[in-house]
């Protein structure tokens, strides 16, 4: 985190110099004020998409839906985290969070994936992350979104004409980064495993 705040004070810095040096510095303190004031604007144009989404969500959970749809991709959740029992609340909440990064909802599965992990830190007996803990991570940032909200909100708030044209090039990508993590995930948990041994 530090590098990455290093790198923008050089960045904002070495503008801020090259301004000064041709004479341009009201143009820094304008475009300081347009970003401002775009980013509150999408801010508040963001605020009705995540409370519609984080509304369907909440009636999902309430109406059993989310157990429904654990059930249904229980098959699946087993084989990816075959040290967490079927049942356990973790699964429920692993399901949550994978549920609204499928809906493209980053900071609506944030909270989600907390829960997912303190629900997991109770199965764990180390403060080492546990396998389950790892593939879970690798799927939270690597998750097929399918309708990117966030995106196409942002997109429809900066005025674009198709806020939607990004929702296939979204799946394709996201879909084989989320096989890619699977794989990976699958293969260092075996090599850490017989390095273990």
């Amino acid at each position: 985190m530090l590098l990455v705040n290093l790198i923008w004070f050089l960045l904002l810095s070495l503008g801020i110099i090259t301004a000064a040096i041709n004479g341009n510095i009201e143009i820094i303190t304008a475009a300081a004020f347009d970003s401002a004031k775009m980013a509150v604007s999408i801010a508040f144009d963001l605020i009705g998409i995540m409370a519609l989404w984080l509304g369907l969500l909440k009636i999902a959970e309430d109406s059993g839906l989310v157990k429904a749809i654990a059930n249904l991709f229980k098959p699946l959740t087993v084989f990816l985290f075959p040290s967490i029992p079927k049942d356990h609340p973790a699964m429920g909440a692993i399901i949550m969070n994978l549920s609204a990064n499928i809906l493209g909802l980053g900071n609506a599965a944030t909270p989600l994936g907390l829960k997912a992990m303190q629900e997991m830190q109770e199965l764990n007996n180390s403060d080492e992350a546990s396998e389950a803990m790892c593939t879970f991570l690798a799927l939270n940032t690597s998750c097929i979104t399918l309708i990117p909200a966030t995106i196409i909100g942002v997109r429809a708030s900066a005025g674009s004409s198709e806020p939607t044209a990004i929702v296939g090039t979204t799946i394709f990508t996201t879909g084989v980064g989320m096989m890619v993590a699977i794989i990976v995930d699958k293969i260092l948990r075996k090599t850490y495993r017989k390095k273990k041994r």
